[in-house]
């Protein structure tokens, strides 16, 4: 006889519990998404790269204007915690040192994605961009989320975050950027990133 089983949900509460008695392995990435721990793939040698590209430029154009947090937690209000590759967020005077970044912190949440930006449901792959990080980050009226697709070797921008009438949530807005144009960092001074020095340059023998 065959019994249905139900997942089990944690409180932000209680995960931040599990950290603090050391329940993860210290090396171990997991992310709390609308109550459930899920782990995080291993980063492949490209995503690695923009991700050290995006750290040097990044901080050099914003410098004064915003804080850069990378592969730091955020909280949402949909009882999800996730670990973004960058966020980029108003200045505290405690640098979050109470309490993570909230929706009304974040000018920008970016991720990279150097393999299939697809979520496999019969797998064991973590949160997909655009099937389950898209909605969770419009639900939570983050304005603008940028996807670096590191296999495409363009930048996805998505804003204007929306619910349709079936309560799903996405953005209205979608613009793609090639590695050899500019695009504006969503702050009052608008400083542009040259996608040039994001992109990894491969390199032929």
């Amino acid at each position: 006889m065959l019994t249905q089983t139900t997942t089990r949900r944690f409180t932000l509460d209680e995960y931040h519990h599990l950290i603090e008695l050391g329940f993860f392995h210290e090396n171990e990435r997991v992310e709390l998404i609308r109550g459930e721990i899920v782990q995080m793939v291993a980063k492949g040698t490209a995503h690695t790269t923009c991700c050290s590209n995006l750290i040097r430029e990044l901080a050099r154009l914003i410098a004064g204007k915003a804080e850069l947090r990378c592969q730091d937690p955020i909280n949402l209000p949909s009882g999800s915690e996730p670990e973004p590759d960058f966020a980029i967020v108003r200045s505290a005077a405690d640098n979050y040192l109470s309490a993570h970044p909230i929706p009304a912190d974040i000018f920008l949440v970016i991720e990279i994605a150097d393999s299939s930006l697809n979520y496999d449901k019969r797998s064991l792959m973590p949160p997909a961009y655009r099937d389950i990080k898209m909605p969770l980050y419009a639900e939570a009226e983050i304005f603008h989320y940028w996807i670096f697709n590191v296999a495409a070797n363009q930048l996805e921008a998505y804003s204007e975050p929306y619910q349709d009438q079936q309560t799903n949530f996405g953005y209205r807005c979608k613009r793609i950027f090639l590695a050899n144009q500019s695009v504006e960092i969503p702050l009052p001074s608008s400083p542009s990133l040259n996608l040039s020095n994001i992109f990894p340059k491969h390199t032929s023998d």
